[in-house]
């Protein structure tokens, strides 16, 4: 006998520790799930708490306002409408686990504990939760559905085990978060899935930003085959109903929206805007203030914010000192009236010679050099701290992957602020990225149509501009070669000779090696910023400061 199931996949964002609220939010979706004649909404993983609530779900008190907020969905599904499957931290007998937990009819009806916990690259679950026992289905209106948390889809076992339980479709709750290879390769791993059990399968994954990750949503749908019969819309919240044949012989979805998934320059510049709006707006900023110096890296970080926030919450502020052509007030100016940002001036030179004849003494009998050289960028991030203290913008670094990756940039100079939107994209990258946003404005972009970063912003010479006719090419090699290196080091974590297998000279490997690692402690103390890749430095990539290993030792 044949029965349908309409389930609707909700892609939320959830804001960490607000409990009440992703409850609410939760329950406006079921709502909207019911309109569209829903029997069951499902919601990401540890989608109450928030995703990932690190180590606030040890504290018996979070736990609790859980387990309030649960009860009180439970409460609104008396009225017979949609069931909910949603991700919750769940305490049984003193255990915690990261849990479905499965309600209808005014009850708790079923709940399902993660078994494959993470503890690579982001997630370190294993500190925090215990794992679950294999898993039995929960059942639907008649139907099986094997429910699985996120990394229980990344291995063959929890997915056999609900298939040969006499699961009829598998249902995967998520907070996966983005990076440039994920999207194909959790399409890749759920079509491996499927091919084994031969069930179709539910992904539902959460959306926005929280902290340094940012979430894509990109939920859809796998039939037996393993073909796609549903795509939700990727970095937006989203609805999507899947209705459902099922019959002795299987559950068959009926054809859905199947939305493109974004790729290359546009999933990248998407995530920037993603992850800096939700840190601005999670946290209650007004807005970003940033200094605009005419170069790439603040071009673009301006276009982003832009983006992201809208002009009238992003504060340009140029801080010209003795060594600043008139092309870069210029570029600055035009960059910013491209964009309709507010663009302010205050020039350094005054503080700088201040802070010169204040050291002096100290310094009488050295040679002038990096010393003075940073006190300008010093000197600007004192200024634009102020007018964040004064305005409640956030401060905005506009550093890049490169330039932290070897330590080009200054403690307490460009490196201070609360947010960086490039932390984790490499210089030949912005470039990429701020030619396709001249060509291309994103879908949600609150910036203009059409040419935002001018033409000679992309074409001259990257410049500190802390002396005169300074090159970022002074002091490191061209950054088609550097980025080369720094990914292989970085990224595929390579060892010299791999690298010079690949061409690069083995000389200059040491030397950048030697770079990445004696500027680890500068990233100590870089602010958060939006995670794009596997390696992202601070949650990723982990090396001790003090470090003697040196892998190119010798060679430079």
């Amino acid at each position: 006998m044949a029965t349908t199931l309409n389930i609707a996949m909700a892609q939320l964002n959830p804001i960490v520790g607000d409990i009440a609220g992703n409850g609410a939010m939760l329950l406006a979706a079921r709502d909207a799930a019911s309109a569209l004649g829903a029997d069951l909404i499902v919601a990401p993983e540890l989608f109450l708490s928030g995703y990932p609530p690190e180590d606030l779900v040890m504290r018996s008190a979070f736990q609790s306002e859980i387990l309030t907020q649960v009860m009180a969905l439970a409460t609104a599904t008396s009225d017979g409408g949609p069931w909910i499957l949603v991700g919750v931290p769940w305490v049984v007998d003193g255990t915690l686990h990261n849990s479905a937990v499965l309600i209808g009819d005014g009850e708790v009806a079923d709940v399902r504990h993660k078994q494959d916990l993470p503890n690579h690259t982001v997630f370190d679950e294993k500190r925090v939760f215990s794992p679950g026992p294999p898993q039995a289905p929960m059942e639907v209106r008649g139907v099986k559905l094997g429910v699985m948390v996120c990394e229980d889809m990344w291995s063959a076992g929890p997915s056999a085990h609900l298939a040969d339980a006499g699961a009829q479709i598998l249902v995967v709750i998520n907070g996966s978060p983005f990076d440039v290879r994920k999207p194909q390769t959790r399409r890749d791993v759920a079509g491996e899935r499927v091919s084994e059990t031969g069930l179709p399968l539910v992904y539902v994954n959460q959306v926005g930003g929280q902290d340094e990750l940012v979430f894509d949503g990109a939920s859809f749908v796998l039939d037996a085959k393993g073909d796609v019969s549903a795509q939700a819309i990727s970095w937006a919240t989203d609805l999507v109903p899947t209705i459902w044949a099922v019959t002795d012989d299987g559950a068959t979805p009926a054809p859905s929206d199947i939305h493109a998934v974004p790729h290359g320059p546009e999933s990248i510049y998407l995530a920037l805007m993603t992850g800096l709006k939700n840190y601005v707006a999670k946290n209650g900023f007004k807005g970003i203030v940033l200094g605009m110096s005419g170069g790439i890296d603040s071009a673009l970080s301006a276009a982003i914010a832009v983006d992201a926030l809208g002009a009238d919450a992003v504060h340009c502020v140029m801080m010209p000192s003795k060594f600043t052509p008139q092309d870069s007030i210029d570029d600055a100016q035009g960059c910013a009236t491209a964009l309709g940002a507010k663009l302010d001036s205050v020039p350094i030179h005054g503080a700088v010679e201040a802070f010169g004849e204040m050291l002096a003494p100290l310094f009488e009998g050295t040679e002038p050099g990096v010393a003075e050289e940073n006190l300008q960028a010093r000197a600007r991030a004192v200024t634009l701290m102020a007018l964040s203290n004064k305005f409640g913008f956030m401060l905005l670094t506009t550093g890049n992957k490169s330039e932290m990756s070897v330590g080009y940039a200054t403690l307490y100079g460009d490196m201070s602020g609360g947010f960086s939107v490039l932390k984790d994209v490499y210089k030949t990258a912005v470039y990429e990225l701020a030619k396709w946003r001249n060509e291309f404005r994103p879908r949600s972009a609150l910036g203009p149509i059409g040419e935002v970063i001018p033409t000679r912003i992309l074409t001259k010479a990257p410049s500190a501009e802390l002396r005169p006719n300074q090159t970022d090419q002074d002091t490191l090699p061209p950054y088609d070669k550097l980025d080369g290196i720094l990914m292989g080091l970085i990224e595929d974590e390579l060892g010299v000779d791999d690298l010079v297998a690949k061409g690069y000279d083995a000389d200059l490997i040491a030397t950048i090696e030697a770079m990445v690692y004696g500027a680890e402690y500068k990233r100590r103390q870089a602010p958060p910023g939006v995670r794009i890749t596997a390696k992202a430095f601070g949650r990723d990539r982990r090396y001790p400061i003090t470090n003697h290993f040196r892998d190119g030792k010798g060679r430079s």
